[in-house]
């Protein structure tokens, strides 16, 4: 799905995107399956209505964005980043306004909107299995973090974000209404009794491969991710039991070239048609309540809005709160 990168090396790496045209405007995401389904139910659809010309560019960095505002050299129309990182850069005013005369806002899920983003779409973390490579399937955040019921390697998401840590605690005994402010002594403590047996992935095609090869035969995977794989033919089990949601959201870089243009296209990007079309292909919910209803049934079974009987979600006021002293300590605990 996604890939997290420093801005130093990304902006070496990729340098900034030349100046888009008048007529154009540049969409940014975190490239793979994900970002071909925004192009094509998104960008390619918004374009043929408009004739406005949407340039994809990714994946999605945030030093980069950064450094573009502060530079006031903008190339970047509209952006899909994470939820907390959406509310964090608001506050710090790297971000316009939305302009919700354009987009409209009422159907949109109000969980995944604020003054500077709405959701893109939003995803749970589940607990995933190769049934074929194991004779039992872990069933909750507890059975994941029992490496004498369930011996082996299992997979985890490597960067610092909502998920791992709300999964530690939750296996430890936290009440899932007992989780904020996280007690990241305890969540770490937790990590600490599987590190020795945790084989990172840091990108949604790596977790798949994992699972497939039964390198690591279970472990905590986007939704979507499991969707896509069960269709190539593994046989996957998924466990919603306590499944922790976050999600994307769409944001406007400040200083755009092409403000109008943006609030356009996130207006029709959040329409509950172009919602629909993108969650049937990736099995991630829609954001915009209208949507099921233009959903088969089949289709809607494996999104995580119709898991709400445990559903978990993750605090992204409160992620962004702390993002940057949660990643300190947790890239320090990753390299020790």
């Amino acid at each position: 799905m996604k890939y997290k990168f420093t801005g130093a090396l990304l902006s070496v790496a990729l340098g900034f995107a030349g100046s888009a045209a008048a007529e154009d405007m540049v969409f940014t995401s975190w490239g793979g399956t994900t970002q071909d389904a925004q192009k094509a139910h998104w960008a390619d659809e918004f374009a043929k209505k408009t004739s406005i010309n949407v340039t994809q560019d990714g994946p999605t960095d945030y030093g980069k964005l950064k450094a573009m505002v502060e530079a006031g050299n903008v190339n970047w129309d509209v952006v899909d980043v994470e939820g907390d990182y959406a509310v964090q850069a608001g506050k710090a005013g790297l971000l316009e306004k939305l302009d919700f005369s354009v987009i409209d806002k009422t159907n949109l899920d109000p969980r995944f909107v604020t003054d500077y983003s709405v959701g893109s779409f939003y995803y749970s973390f589940v607990i995933g299995c190769n049934k074929d490579a194991v004779e039992d399937c872990p069933k909750s955040w507890a059975d994941l973090f029992d490496t004498q019921k369930f011996p082996g390697k299992r997979t985890f998401y490597k960067w610092s974000a909502p998920g791992v840590i709300e999964a530690a605690l939750l296996a430890d005994g936290v009440p899932a209404d007992k989780l904020y402010p996280l007690d990241l002594d305890r969540a770490f403590k937790k990590l600490d009794t599987i590190k020795a047996d945790i084989i990172w992935w840091d990108s949604g095609a790596q977790s798949q491969q994992l699972l497939a090869s039964a390198e690591a035969p279970f472990g905590s995977f986007w939704n979507g991710r499991l969707t896509a794989l069960a269709a190539t033919g593994v046989t996957v089990e998924t466990s919603w039991i306590n499944n922790i949601t976050a999600a994307d959201a769409l944001v406007v870089p400040k200083g755009t070239k092409n403000k109008e243009a943006a609030m356009k296209f996130i207006a029709a990007a959040t329409s509950d048609a172009a919602q629909a079309q993108f969650a049937t292909e990736t099995g991630y919910a829609p954001i915009n309540v209208k949507s099921a209803a233009l959903m088969k049934p089949d289709q809607r079974n494996s999104l995580p809005d119709m898991q709400a009987e445990t559903q978990v979600n993750a605090d992204m006021n409160y992620w962004a709160e702390h993002r940057d002293e949660i990643g300190t300590r947790w890239y320090a605990w990753q390299a020790k």
